[in-house]
């Protein structure tokens, strides 16, 4: 692989990590730490929400970015002819 696509396949694997991570943070700190309070005026199987996402949501929603990071990084592979297949 040649230096330029190297750089362009470390940029977008930086990016798919940036948004990921950022999306996670929304979720667990954002929603379970400081919007907890007005969250927990709606319920989700009579929890309140904002207490949901700081014990359940959080967890859930991390398990479903490692598996979209998966297949992130599985497109980002095969587009770059870099995949283990």
């Amino acid at each position: 692989m040649s230096q330029l696509n190297r750089q362009k396949y470390w940029r977008r694997n930086l990016t798919y990590v940036g948004i990921l991570l950022a999306i996670w943070f929304l979720v667990s700190f954002v929603c379970g730490i400081l919007f907890a309070e007005p969250l927990n005026q709606f319920e989700i199987l009579n929890i309140p929400l904002g207490f949901w996402f700081a014990q359940q949501g959080s967890i859930y929603v991390f398990v479903i970015l490692i598996f979209t990071y998966m297949i992130l990084m599985n497109r980002l592979d095969k587009e770059f002819d870099v995949n283990e297949e």
